[in-house]
């Protein structure tokens, strides 16, 4: 899409403006002719650092909770997302109009497409917004301690710390600049380098005795660990803005295999060295099952407590654009940045409120996976690809679409309902105490 003025009611409605409006309104980022300059490289790093964030913390857990075959299931959902990413580039290439995922949805299914993509877009900014602050409160609540021991006598109140945090991040959801919201994220993608190498190096130098009493098989909790592992790799709501920045797109798909055959290769090799390490011990977040005494663990902990804080405006981003399209024409570009703020504040405060109230971080990164991610990553793209892309497919790649988007909802239903079953009785087990 091109840096020229166009008008409200043309982006929604996905055309091209034509209508000269007296106030329009410039399309938030950069140029298309301006924006269409990353290179392979670049562009491999830019969606390698949008996959890898909190699913990383929870790949030993998902091992521990699954058995060690669930590894393979690590590695066929690796695969399988980046055949998604793949065909995500192929309806793209069909309809060079598309330039986000939304559009994909409309390409595909016209209003309830973008309505049903949209939807997903905005459950899944909440959900992982929501797990974010719980890795928050977890995190902070066990770095003060270890860092500070004699002070309040080693006692924290994490809910304070918590809050503390967030309104320290606060500020940052009023940004409009969207290259200081991309400044923001690369802190994301260097915390999440940082707990990588805590982790690998606390298990060659730091002394931890192998507690690998694995099964083979939990085959009862395959569901739970399917959601966890496709957490991981559901980045596919932003993977056709990374397509239209790249100078040549035709590579879009050499990009989506180098970057998930890394991500994957990263999460196998975290998901064997934690679970090898803590066995039956290995907490939801790996970080938290690190030695305290260790200065590798200290790093790692706060390593993780940065993370969420980084992350909030990027995660509110795509949110913030839709709301301030949605405003009135004749509303100042002030007015709309106190809207845009006040709006993201209030959502992040609801968010704070519901992460303290179930902080139980295994069980809602497992939820959002079941219930959104494969949705995002699984079923939709494929469901789009199949629409879209019809003509000239041949049967058996049809055939196959249909099959993972069977096998999407059969993990999406089934990895739904078990954690939402863990969940509420957790919080009856604690609340009913």
């Amino acid at each position: 899409m091109s840096g020229t003025k166009v008008c409200i009611a043309c982006v929604e409605e996905n055309k091209l403006c034509e209508c000269h409006h007296e106030n329009p309104v410039k399309e938030l980022g950069l140029s298309h002719e301006a924006s269409e300059n990353s290179s392979v490289l670049h562009s491999v790093i830019n969606m390698v650092g949008m996959l890898i964030g909190l699913g990383q913390l929870s790949m030993p857990y998902a091992v521990e909770s699954g058995g060690w075959i669930s590894i393979f299931l690590l590695i066929s959902l690796g695969v399988l997302t980046t055949y998604t990413s793949h065909i995500l580039g192929n309806c793209l290439r069909r309809n060079p109009k598309s330039k986000s995922y939304s559009d994909i949805g409309y390409s595909a299914f016209g209003r309830h497409g973008h309505l049903l993509a949209s939807l997903f877009i905005y459950l899944e900014i909440f959900m992982a917004l929501v797990s974010y602050t719980i890795s928050l409160h977890d995190n902070i609540a066990a770095a003060f301690p270890a860092t500070f021991t004699n002070l309040h006598n080693g006692s924290f109140p994490a809910a304070k710390l918590t809050a503390v945090a967030v309104a320290i991040a606060l500020p940052s959801l009023w940004i409009r600049n969207l290259s200081s919201i991309s400044f923001l994220s690369s802190g994301g993608i260097l915390m999440s380098a940082v707990i990588f190498m805590s982790v690998v190096y606390t298990a060659v130098f730091g002394g931890v005795l192998d507690d690998g009493r694995i099964p083979v098989l939990r085959l009862r909790n395959i569901p739970t660990v399917s959601g966890v592992y496709l957490f991981g790799f559901g980045g596919h709501i932003v993977f056709p803005n990374l397509y239209t920045s790249m100078k040549d797109p035709s590579k879009f798909t050499k990009v989506s295999i180098v970057s998930f055959a890394t991500v994957t290769a990263l999460y196998t090799a975290l998901a064997i060295t934690g679970a090898k390490m803590f066995g039956p011990n290995i907490n939801p977040q790996v970080t938290l099952s690190l030695p305290k005494h260790l200065l590798v663990t200290k790093i790692a902990l706060w390593a993780t407590v940065l993370t969420p804080m980084t992350k909030y405006a990027l995660e509110f981003a795509p949110l913030a654009i839709q709301l301030e399209r949605s405003l009135p024409l004749t509303m100042s570009d002030r007015t709309k940045l106190v809207t845009r703020g006040l709006v993201g504040s209030t959502l992040l405060l609801v968010i704070l409120a519901l992460a303290l109230t179930v902080p139980y971080f295994g069980y809602v990164l497992s939820l959002t996976g079941s219930l959104v991610s494969v949705t995002i990553a699984v079923i939709l793209p494929c469901a789009f690809y199949v629409k879209i892309c019809r003509d000239g497919m041949s049967k058996f790649t049809r055939a196959a679409n249909v099959v993972f988007v069977v096998f999407g909802c059969v993990l999406g239903v089934l990895g739904s309902f078990d954690s939402s079953k863990l969940l509420v009785n957790k919080l009856v087990r604690v609340h009913g105490n």
